[in-house]
């Protein structure tokens, strides 16, 4: 039997809905209050570094769809740059905005869903209904462009594997007003409700040297007061061409995460807005025969087509970057998502290494969740927006 004085063990997860069957969080409490806990991950281990060293390399964009499945696209254009860098080639310019196009769609996706899945989870079912209306309208953006929804295979090393249709960009300026007028009720709805603010004000605060120390990035970072965005700080693409704000916050809790989000997703339709007023034409692919597929009329047309096709896809005669490594980041929804490549020279990489931006969020939840009531775990958790399959890799 145990002692008052006692804390009680209780198991979290991963059965439990609100850890989405992928961590276990072991609580010590006093009663309802949490004195200590531990966090074990794993659950969801996929094998993603392994895999793309026995896959060619523009076979491992498959697997990058996989780790954070709801903004897949970032994920395709963050590994492409790593594998460009190692290949030290530039995408053409018309690559260029399309990818950034593409990344605040998917931007303002995940966001949408990190929103709606932690205010449902805190009772707010109708909020979580509003934003699944605005996620459908970029998902249909999104299957125009690839012709996919989720997992997206959208990205080549070198440029894309198709252009956007021609009417795309129409497509984005009719649905973005229906976005803001989702957003606008989104934010009516709970910004200044009181029962959402007393339930998420004050809860799982970090500090600027707190965020700092556990590695955080992207919106819980912002939230504790530190400006720092990849896109503004260490510009990739053509980000440095357009105007956006980075917004902060102060207390570093549950609710400025969620007011950076809501505020970001504004910030990433003016970038669109303002990329689709400057997209360029021309081709979306490096024109260098080594790396670029050929186009399908030549495949089926002419012999040296047929050949280049043969030689980039048979095993062992694909792309091979000059011996080397090379690190390169991108934002992504979470934060600084990151992939570390290693070539010898060979068709497939030696080593491919993912710094996933959510895994120091959910390493940090027993300094987050210390003190609270078990119930607010849950907001707590929904704040990190972690994704299993960019947790684990």
């Amino acid at each position: 039997m145990l002692s008052p004085s006692a804390p009680m063990t209780l198991s979290m997860g991963p059965s439990h809905p609100a850890t989405h069957g992928i961590i276990r969080i072991n609580l010590q409490l006093d009663g309802e209050r949490v004195v200590d806990s531990t966090v074990d991950m794993g659950f969801l281990h996929r094998g993603f570094e392994k895999m793309c060293e026995t896959h060619a390399w523009n076979q491992a964009i498959v697997y990058t769809d996989r780790l954070n499945y709801v903004s897949a696209m970032i994920n395709n254009i963050g590994y492409c740059m790593a594998v460009e860098g190692l290949l030290e080639i530039e995408t053409p310019p018309r690559c260029q905005t399309l990818r950034v196009i593409l990344s605040e769609l998917s931007r303002v996706e995940d966001h949408l869903t990190c929103l709606a899945a932690q205010v449902m989870e805190c009772g707010a079912l109708t909020a979580f209904l509003y934003t699944m209306k605005a996620r459908e309208y970029v998902y249909e953006l999104i299957e125009m462009a690839c012709g996919a929804r989720v997992t997206t295979n959208w990205t080549r090393v070198g440029g894309l594997s198709m252009d956007v249709p021609p009417d795309f960009a129409d497509a984005i300026k009719a649905r973005i007003p229906s976005i803001r007028i989702v957003n606008d009720e989104f934010n009516k709805l709970l910004t200044k409700n009181r029962i959402f603010i007393d339930r998420v004000k004050d809860v799982g605060c970090m500090t600027k040297e707190e965020a700092i120390d556990w590695g955080f990035t992207g919106p819980l970072l912002r939230a504790t007061g530190v400006p720092f965005d990849v896109r503004r700080d260490t510009p990739y693409l053509n980000y440095d061409e357009f105007d956006f704000e980075i917004p902060i916050g102060s207390n570093g809790d549950v609710y400025d995460r969620y007011v950076i989000r809501l505020f970001e997703m504004e910030q990433s339709l003016q970038i669109i807005e303002q990329a689709l007023e400057k997209l360029p034409e021309g081709p979306v692919n490096v024109d260098d025969m080594s790396i670029t597929l050929p186009a399908k009329e030549d495949v089926y047309g002419n012999i040296e087509g047929l050949i280049n096709q043969f030689k980039l896809i048979m095993d062992g005669h694909g792309i091979k970057p000059p011996p080397g490594e090379y690190y390169s980041a991108v934002e992504a929804p979470n934060g600084e998502l990151g992939f570390y490549v290693v070539s010898t020279g060979e068709d497939k990489p030696y080593k491919c290494r993912c710094r996933p931006p959510c895994f120091p969020f959910t390493a940090a939840i027993p300094k987050m969740i210390k003190g609270h009531l078990v119930s607010d775990i849950v907001p707590i958790f929904g704040s990190i927006n972690m994704i299993g399959g960019e947790l684990d890799r």
